[in-house]
């Protein structure tokens, strides 16, 4: 198909192809004066000779490699990136919902309504990182042959309160080995009758527990110790 172009110098009008158009960007030459003008802006419409005694018909549309692009579709570009965030909002949301509803206590109460749907439950949180043993010490018990007794402070350097941490206790001989290891869970080293009521508190952001522990050590003879903090799984 041939399409008509007019030079914008003497106003002549011929017929072009496509590819001339295509080849050198929409750049032609008049035949008539010379003049070079772009042949894309100067078109007329296709080619053709109307049949006699009829009207002429509207021009063709310009073939699609003259044609503009369709602009995207930036709207729904935007509705999904806003969909995709939120989601991520959300889940990070609900993994970190201790750390929020104990820091902005505001938030407990949609935390605890989303949990209602979820099936999940709002915990202190359990950050160990946040948590520091700021002393401790293991001594013989002078009352009872056999039996040690481990003091220990226990801090949370956390913004928010934090459920009280398990014990990792290791008994270790000269040679630095491994004798036995104990775990001891909260509610046997907190206040005998307050165990529940401190367990449902925790520790208090940046406050800290003093505990005393007794433990049988009769069957081992060690001569050192660790004591490390950890969350059951």
């Amino acid at each position: 198909m041939s399409l008509v172009t007019r030079c914008p110098n003497c106003a002549t009008a011929f017929r072009v192809l496509p590819q001339q158009l295509s080849a050198r960007d929409g750049q032609v030459r008049c035949g008539k004066c010379d003049t070079v003008f772009d042949g894309v802006a100067a078109l007329v419409g296709p080619a053709r000779t109307p049949a006699p005694e009829q009207p002429e018909k509207a021009p063709e549309p310009l073939p699609a490699f003259l044609a503009d692009p369709a602009p995207p579709r930036r709207g729904l570009w935007w509705i999904l990136v806003s969909l995709a965030a939120s989601a991520l909002l959300a889940q990070a949301a609900l993994y970190y919902r201790s750390e929020i509803a104990g820091s902005l206590p505001v938030a407990r109460a949609p935390l605890e309504q989303a949990c209602q749907v979820l099936g999940c439950e709002i915990r202190l949180p359990r950050q160990v990182k946040l948590l520091s043993i700021d002393s401790y010490d293991v001594r013989p018990d002078a009352r009872r042959e056999g039996v040690i007794v481990l003091n220990a402070v226990i801090r949370n350097r956390a913004p928010f309160a934090q459920e009280y941490p398990a014990l990792q206790l290791t008994l270790t001989d000269e040679a630095n080995r491994d004798l036995v290891s104990r775990s001891i869970l909260p509610h046997e080293y907190l206040e005998a009758g307050r165990a529940r009521e401190l367990m449902a508190r925790g520790i208090d952001a940046g406050g800290e527990a003093t505990l005393t522990v007794h433990l049988d050590a009769s069957r081992t003879r060690a001569t050192g110790y660790e004591l490390v903090l950890f969350y059951p799984s």
